[in-house]
C-alpha cells in the first residue's frame, strides 16, 4: 500500500499542471467566440449606420410613407439638403420602423432610390444588431469566461440600446 502513495501524488501533480492549460484554452476559445459575436454585431449594423452617421455630403430629406408591403415601404421624397432632388418613389427597408401616412427624416443611399432613417432614431435603429450582439456576448462572457461584472456591463449596454431604440421609434 505504501508504494501506491507516490503514484497518486504524481497523478495529482500532473492534473494540476494540465489545469492551467485547459483554463487558458477555455478562456481563449470563449474570448474568441465573444469577440466574433461583437464583430458580427458591428458588421451587421454598419451597412445602415454608415449612411446615417456619415451623412455629410449625402442627399438628405423627408419621406412620406404611402404604401407598405412585406418588409418594404415606399413613398415620396422631398429634399432638405442642397444638391438633392425630389423623387416620386423611394423605398425604405424594415417596415417595422415606419408607419403608413407618416413623414420621416431620411438619408438617400448613394446611387439608388433606397433611403434610411436619419436623426437619433435612425442612429439607434441602425445599431440594433449590435445591441442584440451585446446581449448574446454577455451570456458567453458570463458562462464561458466567468466574468460576471463584464457580462452585466455588456448586457446593460445591450438592453439600454434596444430600449432606447424601442422608445424612440
Amino acid at each position: 500500500m505504501i508504494p501506491a502513495m507516490p503514484a497518486v501524488a504524481a497523478h495529482r501533480g500532473s492534473r494540476r499542471s494540465a489545469h492551467p492549460a485547459l483554463r487558458f484554452g477555455r478562456l481563449a476559445a470563449m474570448g474568441t467566440v465573444a469577440a466574433l459575436i461583437l464583430i458580427a454585431g458591428v458588421w451587421g449594423s454598419w451597412g445602415t449606420a454608415q449612411h446615417v452617421m456619415l451623412s455629410k455630403g449625402r442627399e438628405q430629406g423627408t419621406m412620406t410613407v404611402t404604401d407598405c408591403s412585406g418588409d418594404v415601404c415606399t413613398g415620396t421624397y422631398a429634399p432638405t439638403s442642397t444638391g438633392s432632388r425630389a423623387r416620386a418613389r423611394v423605398t425604405i427597408d424594415e417596415a417595422v420602423a415606419v408607419r403608413k401616412g407618416r413623414t420621416y427624416t431620411v438619408t438617400v443611399k448613394p446611387g439608388s432610390s433606397d433611403v434610411v432613417r436619419s436623426g437619433p432614431a435612425g442612429v439607434l435603429y441602425a445599431w440594433v444588431p449590435l445591441g442584440g450582439a451585446l446581449l448574446l456576448a454577455s451570456v458567453v462572457v458570463a458562462g464561458g469566461l466567468r466574468l460576471r461584472r463584464a457580462a452585466w456591463v455588456l448586457a446593460g449596454a445591450g438592453i439600454a440600446q434596444l430600449t432606447a431604440t424601442f422608445l424612440l421609434l
